[in-house]
């Protein structure tokens, strides 16, 4: 049997963003970033069958048309990288844009997504019913996953928490099997894709 490991794309942009800003650092160029790297160090040693990364799919938004087609340009740009690094991508739930007060009371428009979390809870439940894996390798901080947790793992299927050292979620290393962080080091130490020399 399998281990898998499912990866919400934008949960983990999220918590490698507030690194890297807090370390004064820019913000990574997403579709440079080398998740293959970062991910076959924290990872050595298990050998893993499926690796999964769950986004939603960007919509154009009414009144912020250039800003959507921002964000969908870089989703395809992100998408293809993934896939060069033997990464599988999931667009599931979609991103809607909301007015939301911004400073000073003035209104900004802000993207969030809907329904991803929601898809990585149904794969992981039905992987563990078909009984297609032994092992889920878990890269999210949601608390909302903890329920299909709980579920996974009453059908005896192993559960790896995979955070961030920075703000761990203590409630899903409690439901898990096993907590591995992720250093602050080590997400700089993948800022881009090492060309390899001719």
């Amino acid at each position: 049997m399998d281990t898998v490991f499912l990866i919400d794309g934008e949960n983990l942009k999220g918590k490698i963003k507030t690194v890297f800003k807090e370390a004064g650092k820019g913000k990574p160029i997403w579709h440079q970033y080398d998740f293959k790297g970062l991910f076959n160090k924290i990872l050595q040693g298990m050998v893993i069958n499926r690796k999964v990364f769950y986004f939603a799919r960007i919509k154009e938004h009414e009144g912020s048309e250039k800003k959507s087609k921002e964000l969908i340009e870089e989703q395809r740009l992100l998408k293809t990288h993934l896939e060069s690094q033997s990464f599988e991508v999931v667009l599931s739930g979609r991103v809607r844009g909301q007015m939301e007060d911004g400073r000073g009371g003035k209104p900004i428009l802000v993207f969030k997504e809907k329904g991803v979390d929601v898809k990585i809870a149904v794969d992981m439940v039905s992987l563990a019913c078909d009984k297609k894996v032994k092992e889920i390798i878990l890269a999210s901080s949601d608390s909302d996953l903890q329920p299909a947790i709980k579920e996974v793992r009453s059908r005896r299927v192993s559960c790896v928490y995979l955070g961030f050292e920075a703000q761990p979620n203590k409630g899903l290393s409690y439901t898990t099997n096993r907590t591995i962080l992720i250093r602050n080091s080590e997400l700089f130490e993948f800022d881009k894709v090492q060309q390899k020399p001719i």
